[in-house]
């Protein structure tokens, strides 16, 4: 977990993205078959835009791979809980209670909470430390094994020594039940589109871990070690801060090349957990890029089809995934129109006295976009949407004559404030 525990622990985004789309090359290997770049960063924006700039597959880099093209392609709605039986936090009911809460926020976002079974996962991760992958560590250093063990941590040096007892067929027995129990998690998350644990159970003192330091590193690693077995991608995003001082965030995980689809669901939950960035940084959230998708196009919502509104479902059955969300130009007025079930706003556009509201772009396969259209009604329709980063997308307006009996909500910025109130 050493791309997202110390992110946990330190209030930053950590982003572990799937083996192999950052290069390996030049790395001081630990399992070279499974070790990973990862990223920190203050907000979720600056750790895509590190993520673009460094991913790309490296021909000096033997385990290097590139995401295929439609990799961010699925919807991405329905998010995966561990057990209550399966879920640890050590004795630390702050960090219980913390993850509950961070739960509860992305429900509130629109994502829908399942209950699955974690112990397949939590069975990979035993494999990591308490199998032959022990052999692959003692391999990058044997050479100070051999003749200088002297210069290691005692606690590194017990862990690794013993990767030289591990025998060929222990280590194909090891592979053997790995493979089985990825068949068992992937199956798991057929149900689901993404999985959300605590990052850690727990937030150890350095005086704790030094009096039990196997045991505690091992706890830390409760939720994390499973991953680059299983071959999958993970962001750690910040949710809270203790009333002790002590940060707590959750994991968002994925399958493979999942990267840039959890990148936008933690953009959207570290805005809405509203923390101060790092160690007191001033907030400030650039704008997350949409994710790069082949046969798509993105379509602006700025009301009943937004996350967690009625019908946001006429999106997601036709596969569409949330981009990001945004704001308008400055240039745009809102109205709640009359006698629509359920109750649905009319944008227009009105230079002189327009106002940034709150939207939604999501990224819809262009086979589905005629079957999304056909469901529109009059007096609603298509039109090119200015954003306020300057950029267009199609997106949803209003015939002008629609909004001379409707009520005016522009100030309310959003269409989900004038729900809540309604």
């Amino acid at each position: 977990g050493s791309g997202r525990v110390p992110a946990c622990f330190n209030n930053l985004v950590g982003l572990k993205p799937t083996r192999g789309l950052l290069s390996c090359s030049g790395v001081i290997p630990a399992c070279r078959s499974l070790d990973c770049v990862s990223i920190f960063s203050l907000n979720v924006a600056d750790a895509q835009a590190a993520f673009r700039e460094a991913a790309g597959e490296d021909p000096q880099d033997p385990y290097a791979r590139s995401a295929p093209l439609d990799s961010a392609s699925a919807p991405y709605a329905t998010f995966g809980v561990p057990e209550p039986t399966q879920l640890r936090f050590f004795g630390d009911e702050s960090y219980q209670e913390a993850y509950l809460q961070a739960v509860a926020r992305l429900e509130s976002l629109g994502y829908r909470k399942q209950v699955i079974d974690f112990e397949p996962f939590l069975a990979a991760a035993r494999l990591l430390y308490e199998g032959p992958w022990v052999a692959e560590r003692y391999w990058a250093i044997q050479d100070i094994i051999r003749n200088a063990p002297e210069i290691l941590h005692p606690t590194t040096r017990a862990i690794i020594e013993n990767g030289a007892n591990y025998s060929s067929v222990d280590t194909f027995d090891a592979i053997y039940k790995l493979q089985a129990l990825k068949k068992v998690a992937d199956a798991a998350m057929e149900s689901v589109d993404f999985l959300a644990t605590p990052t850690a159970g727990t937030h150890y003192t350095i005086a704790e871990v030094e009096a039990d330091p196997i045991a505690l590193n091992s706890n830390l690693g409760y939720y994390t070690n499973f991953m680059n077995l299983l071959d999958m991608s993970a962001v750690a995003t910040p949710t809270a801060m203790l009333d002790s001082g002590r940060p707590f965030g959750i994991t968002l995980i994925g399958e493979t090349f999942a990267d840039e689809a959890l990148l936008a669901i933690a953009d959207r939950l570290q805005q809405a957990s509203d923390l101060p960035l790092g160690t007191g940084s001033t907030k400030r959230f650039p704008t997350l890029q949409p994710a790069s998708r082949a046969g798509t196009m993105e379509i602006v919502v700025c009301g009943a089809h937004m996350s967690g509104l009625p019908l946001n479902h006429q999106l997601t059955d036709l596969g569409a995934t949330l981009s990001k969300t945004t704001q308008t130009a400055p240039c745009y007025r809102l109205f709640a129109l009359p006698n629509t079930t359920p109750p649905k706003p009319g944008m227009i556009r009105d230079e002189a006295k327009g106002a940034a509201i709150d939207v939604e772009i999501w990224s819809l396969p262009k086979a589905n976009w005629g079957a999304f259209v056909e469901q529109i009604p009059s007096p609603l329709g298509i039109a090119t949407i200015e954003l306020a980063d300057g950029q267009s997308a199609k997106g949803f307006a209003c015939e002008t004559w629609a909004t001379e009996d409707a009520q005016e909500v522009t100030e309310l910025g959003n269409w989900r404030a004038f729900t809540a109130k309604a």
